[in-house]
């Protein structure tokens, strides 16, 4: 009888979960902005000082410019990528660059990210002064086993190679199926914006 109220527990704990998930997803348009499908699970994302973001929270450039640890659930024997995008840029209302690609990480043996093939390195928000309040996306999906992927690897010194990245059509050209996790936060201009758009050489103005 405890086997099986557990059991009811562990179910409907997944189902409100997985709900949660995808009214997040869609309170803030990244269905169908960047995706037509929810994860199934939250990832959880952390960047160093203990700060936890996501659920659509605001944070900032500042707090955000150093690579986080992320965790989800995951078997170490299986291969993940793990993917960070915005769909707002340059502008929120005009989002001509979306998406820009901010992190994409393939191969990754179970938790261990330091341990993937890193196809473009971590890079923060770097929404400028008149950009408006931008949307980040972060995504893991389970890989059928490890790949081979025909991509140009990228360096932050130049922006046009993050333009424009399509997380969606990545997903179906190497048959990645749905995202198993997921999460979201925003963040708008501070002073650190300029250190970034110095480094790829983006002269939105930022005075």
């Amino acid at each position: 009888m405890h086997l099986k109220l557990l059991l009811v527990v562990l179910i409907l704990t997944f189902v409100r979960a997985n709900d949660d998930v995808e009214k997040l997803f869609r309170e803030y348009k990244i269905i169908p902005d960047m995706l037509d499908t929810a994860p199934k699970d939250f990832l959880k994302i952390e960047y160093p000082g203990n700060l936890l973001v996501g659920m659509g929270k605001e944070f900032t450039p500042t707090q955000t410019k150093d690579e986080p640890h992320l965790v989800w659930v995951a078997d170490p024997n299986e291969f993940y990528t793990i993917y960070m995008g915005n769909p707002d840029a340059p502008f929120v209302n005009e989002s001509y660059w979306s998406e820009w690609l901010h992190w994409l990480v393939v191969n990754v043996p179970g938790l261990e990210v330091n341990k993937g093939e890193i196809i473009c390195p971590y890079m923060g928000p770097l929404a400028s002064k008149i950009s408006g309040i931008m949307r980040y996306a972060f995504l893991v999906y389970k890989q059928p086993k490890k790949l081979t992927f025909n991509e140009p690897h990228l360096n932050n010194t130049n922006a046009d190679p993050h333009k424009m990245f399509h997380i969606k059509e990545f997903g179906e050209k190497y048959q990645l199926g749905e995202p198993i996790a997921g999460n979201v936060y925003r963040s708008q201009w501070d002073e650190f914006v300029k250190v970034l758009h110095k480094q790829l050489n983006i002269t939105i103005d930022d005075n």
